[in-house]
């Protein structure tokens, strides 16, 4: 019956209270990249949260690409602190599900990653991805500095034109400053769910087309 009706995002007053330390640890190292998930995170390396449907298959997608150093999933842009899963899918925490990527701007560009950000979903679609429904698989960026949100900005307004001649709709991803929208991370068996699970379930899928940006390497990478 919930998911008749239209996901809505709770006010603070209707959001779940959450709790004031995590309920779960995380795992230590990515399974795949054997990379810490928390860090220490190496000098010069960025950080880049995307939120784009099930994290599940977000996360693989990140993780297979040349430059990223670790990657791990969590909860973004939401008002409860601490949550966990369950609390997230009720809908009354407001986070969306997100992948923080940790890369080498030396190796990939910020632009790069926003290229497949765009292509591996379908960012018109609000509150839903496929027949994932629900705000917690709603589009987002959540930039960690100002030439992360430029770069995110000009990427949308350039791919709005292209999804526009190709017949699509409106983007709804939302584009904010992290500062204020803590990532919290999920519960450990989340964490590179399809490296433990190869047939688990992956509900993200792309619109078919290209965004035209991110398509020069990175300076020095050669």
């Amino acid at each position: 019956m919930f998911l008749s009706r239209t996901p809505v995002l709770p006010t603070p007053e209707q959001a779940l209270k959450g709790r004031p330390t995590p309920e779960f640890a995380v795992p230590e190292r990515h399974t795949v990249l054997g990379n810490p998930l928390l860090g220490p995170y190496p000098e010069g390396f960025e950080v880049a949260d995307f939120g784009l449907g099930c994290f599940w298959g977000a996360e693989r997608k990140f993780w297979q690409t040349d430059g990223v150093w670790t990657t791990l999933v969590g909860y973004q842009g939401g008002l409860t602190p601490n949550p966990v899963y369950e609390e997230v899918c009720s809908g009354l925490t407001g986070h969306t599900e997100a992948v923080r990527v940790v890369f080498d701007p030396a190796k990939v560009s910020y632009e790069r990653l926003l290229k497949l950000f765009w292509e591996s979903h379908d960012p018109t679609q609000g509150f839903r991805q496929g027949n994932d429904v629900g705000t917690q698989y709603r589009s987002a960026v959540y930039t960690h500095s100002p030439a992360q949100a430029e770069a995110a900005e000009t990427s949308r307004a350039t791919y709005q034109k292209v999804l526009t001649g190709s017949g699509h709709g409106t983007i709804t991803t939302e584009i904010l400053p992290v500062e204020g929208r803590t990532f919290y991370p999920a519960e450990g068996y989340h964490q590179q769910y399809l490296d433990r699970n190869p047939a688990g379930y992956c509900g993200i899928g792309g619109t078919g087309v290209s965004c035209p940006i991110g398509v020069a390497e990175a300076p020095g990478v050669g």
